[in-house]
This record gives C-alpha cells, structure tokens and sequence, in this order.
C-alpha cells in the first residue's frame, strides 16, 4: 500500500517530550519518536515538524511573575528551538537528515526560515523541523504550525498528543465521553471542542487542510496515520 499522505506536518506538544517527569525532555521519548517518524521517512513521506516548549517554559500570568506577556512569548520561542535541536539529534541518531529552521535568526544553531529553502529540503527527503513558533509574540506553536503547513502545501496536520483522538469530553476526567471518527470544522465550533486554538483552527479552516487528532505515543501510530488506517480524529470539511 502507498501512503495516503505525501507531506506532511507533525506537531508536537513541548509537554510530551517531558515522558514521566515533570519537566525537560526524556531521551526515551525522543527515541522513540524518530523510529516512528523514519517509518514514514522510509516510505517516501515528507515531514515536517513543531514542537512547542511547554516542557521547558510556559507564558504566565504577567501580574505574578512581572514578566511582560511578549517578553515570556519569546522566552517560550527559545524553549521551541531547545526541543527543536533535541529532536534534530534524535532524528540524526536515527539515520535521518535534518534541517533546523528557526522564525528568530540565531545562525550559530539554526538557518533562518525561508519558505523556499524548507521546501526543498522537504523534497530532498530531510526532515525540516521548525523552531521559534512564527517569530512573533502573542501567537501559539498552534499558529506556527497551522501556518507552516499552509506556507509548505503540507497535506495534513498530524497533532500527536496523549488522547487517542477528539472527545466529547476530557476522556482522562469523564470515562462516558465518546470519540469521533471524523467531525467536521463547524462541528468543533459549535461544540466548543478544543482541538487547537482559534487562531490556528480558522487557519486551517479558510485554507482547506485537514487535520488529525492522534496518540502519538503508542508506537506505530503515525505509521498508521500515514497509510490512511483508523486512527485518531480527522477534521475537515
């Protein structure tokens, strides 16, 4: 069988690279996310990927911490390229070629973002992994990576986190909740789901990209994603 999807664009949590602990980045997890993801490369399939930095710091209320909600944005922007050059070396260690783009110019670690450049990149077969969101404060690594999808013509938004899909309701707190195959973009608005930020989530709606919901900690799950089989939650439409 061929893959459903030719490219596409992986984001991660900052939080699931923490595994077990509480804070920072566990190798096993990196591990065992470049097998995964070289399973896809393997076959052909172009990826990209955002992380973002919740793992390292997240924004917090300005009035306790007296820091300016720009200045922790960028804080967080920092956090994203940490991750991004945790994952590059796992990527590396498991036989694949990277690229580290970064929307903030540091040219010691990372090549300025440049649409053109990570889309031929992609096309050489190497992973791109995009770091510092989209280089503004005030936006999410929702955004960046709604954004970058749409910028590369990625074919869909893989978003691996913990939950095995979209719910009716928080599946860890509410055991009855239900799981939705498929569920369209004016469904989420109307239930109030929350599958990304608004912002990101109307990004994808106006430009026609789908997006899947999945476990990507169960190993093989992208695998499965990628080759169109019944994993997760797919919006579209």
């Amino acid at each position: 069988m061929l893959p459903k999807y030719k490219r596409i664009l992986l984001k991660l949590s900052g939080e699931s690279l923490m595994g077990d602990s509480n804070y920072g980045i566990d190798p096993k997890v990196i591990s065992q996310y470049a097998v995964d993801i070289k399973a896809v490369t393997d076959l052909g399939v172009q990826v990209a990927i955002v992380i973002g930095g919740g793992n390292i710091y997240r924004g917090m209320n300005e009035a306790e911490t007296g820091i300016e909600r720009a200045q922790g944005d960028y804080m967080g922007m920092l956090a994203t390229v940490i991750n991004g050059m945790a994952m590059q070396s796992g990527l590396e260690r498991a036989g694949m070629y990277t690229r580290l783009q970064s929307a903030i110019k540091m040219e010691q670690i990372a090549e300025p973002y440049i649409r053109r450049r990570a889309i031929r990149h992609l096309e050489k077969g190497r992973v791109v992994i995009f770091g510092a969101g989209t280089g503004n404060p005030y936006f999410t690594t929702d955004t960046a990576a709604s954004l970058r999808a749409i910028e590369i013509q990625a074919d869909v938004i893989l978003k691996g986190t913990r939950v095995d899909g979209i719910y009716t309701a928080d599946p860890e707190k509410n055991p009855t909740a239900t799981k939705f195959e498929t569920i369209t973009f004016s469904e989420v608005y109307q239930k109030s789901l929350n599958v990304m930020d608004m912002t990101a989530f109307t990004l994808c709606q106006e430009n026609n990209l789908p997006i899947i919901v999945f476990d990507m900690n169960k190993i093989g799950n992208l695998l499965h994603v990628i080759m169109g089989r019944n994993v997760g939650t797919l919006v579209k439409g």
